[in-house]
């Protein structure tokens, strides 16, 4: 399933694609907010390993506007509880991800990302 948390981690592959190929840009999706574990010492963990500006614009474009545009000094609850929801509720059932650079897409369906390649987009 497609969460944030994973698309934060994606990037194009596509042959001769090695520039602007992240983050990949969410189009026509259909989401579905499951509840999951709130556990604040993960999230304090997982923080670092993060590319902030494009979680913040991938939550956009999927209609949160919860996280601030940078990382605050204070991790507070409020912060720490919007940075789960965004980061492991949100799930993208159906839709594309396309690269900012080749415009590949990669289709979702049902929740799963098509991240696989024809064989001449292989580098």
């Amino acid at each position: 399933m497609v969460r944030l948390i994973t698309h934060n981690l994606l990037a194009c592959h596509v042959k001769g694609c090695t520039t602007n190929n992240f983050p990949l840009q969410f189009r026509d999706v259909q989401i579905e907010l499951r509840e999951a574990e709130f556990n604040p010492e993960f999230l304090k963990g997982f923080l670092s390993k993060l590319e902030w500006k494009a979680l913040v614009d991938a939550s956009r474009q999927l209609g949160d506007t919860t996280l601030p545009p940078d990382i605050p000094e204070m991790l507070d609850d409020d912060f720490l509880k919007n940075l789960h929801h965004v980061l492991l509720e949100i799930h993208v059932e159906e839709g594309i991800m396309s690269c900012p650079n080749c415009k590949h897409d990669y289709p979702i369906l049902n929740g799963i990302p098509n991240m696989l390649l024809a064989e001449h987009e292989i580098g």
